[in-house]
């Protein structure tokens, strides 16, 4: 009997120490994932500050150096020499604020609607909308470039800012899910307060929604910003470049100098990681509660 005793004791205390053995392995390995991921997708980044502090020589050799044979901050001078770029940047900053300020009025107001007022067609309207999801931008790029074009407005901004106001389906999506998840007794007793629905939109609905106008905001901003193609095919004229358009400056015809390529291109991105610093937990709480409540 005292046998049999000490050896169920001995296997409940080997259980007893395992458990805690078994969770700190599993924690570890989890962190030594996360952390070989993160290092794959830092990488790029350093690989980009490198070569911004780099010679040109050493930018356009085959070296896999990451530590430069001699710092040159003046790269980051003489991009500003080479090419307008304070004025690719106001032009950025300039269009992506605008479409941001575009997208979360009119995604939010098409949500609405679609979220807290009972209309005829509102249950057949949305799963259109939700469908033009589908439809490639390369399907749409001619025929709206020959619009633009008859109305004259291709070389302004206009048709980079137009369909900003004209509401994305993607979000409207976001912001329709999260604002099912809002109370209807506030609406209805705003409704018996005698409120119109769009001060209910403005005094209610939006105070509690700032989680997702932050992660919509967001998006414009990041797409925006590193929008290529809309630029490419509209903007003419060298004052009203963007960013992603006024990198090509740095190439010319028959070589590119990387290290102004790369030094551009990392101040081109302080911006957007300074923006997801500030807004990343707005952003993250208001993905978090878009839910797919229907």
């Amino acid at each position: 009997m005292e046998v049999n005793k000490s050896m169920e004791n001995s296997a409940a205390n080997d259980i007893r120490t395992g458990a805690p053995r078994r969770k700190a392995f599993k924690t570890l390995l989890t962190h030594l994932c996360l952390s070989v991921i993160t290092i794959i997708f830092i990488f790029p980044f350093i690989w980009m500050l490198s070569t911004s502090l780099k010679e040109f020589r050493e930018a356009s050799s085959l070296s896999l150096d990451l530590i430069p044979e001699k710092i040159m901050w003046q790269n980051y001078v003489d991009i500003f020499q080479k090419a307008p770029f304070g004025r690719y940047m106001i032009n950025t900053v300039f269009l992506a604020s605008v479409n941001v300020i575009g997208q979360v009025l009119t995604c939010s107001l098409v949500a609405y609607s679609l979220s807290h007022i009972n209309w005829k067609g509102r249950k057949y309207l949305f799963p259109i909308i939700m469908a033009t999801i589908l439809l490639p931008y390369q399907v749409t790029m001619i025929p709206l470039y020959i619009i633009y074009n008859k109305l004259k407005l291709v070389g302004t901004y206009l048709p980079l800012i137009i369909p900003a106001f004209v509401a994305a389906p993607v979000y409207i999506f976001l912001m329709r899910q999260f604002f099912m998840t809002l109370p209807p007794s506030i609406v209805h007793a705003a409704r018996i307060d005698g409120a119109s629905h769009l001060k209910i939109y403005a005094a209610v609905v939006v105070p509690l929604s700032k989680n997702v106008f932050t992660a919509v905001g967001v998006f414009t901003f990041l797409n925006t910003w590193s929008d290529f193609m809309g630029p490419l095919i509209y903007l003419n004229k060298p004052e009203l470049y963007t960013i992603s358009i006024g990198l090509k400056s740095y190439i010319g015809e028959h070589n590119t100098e990387w290290h102004y390529v790369m030094a551009a291109s990392t101040l081109a991105t302080i911006p957007l990681i300074i923006i997801f610093f500030f807004a990343q937990k707005q952003f993250i709480e208001g993905i978090n509660m878009t839910g797919i409540k229907g």
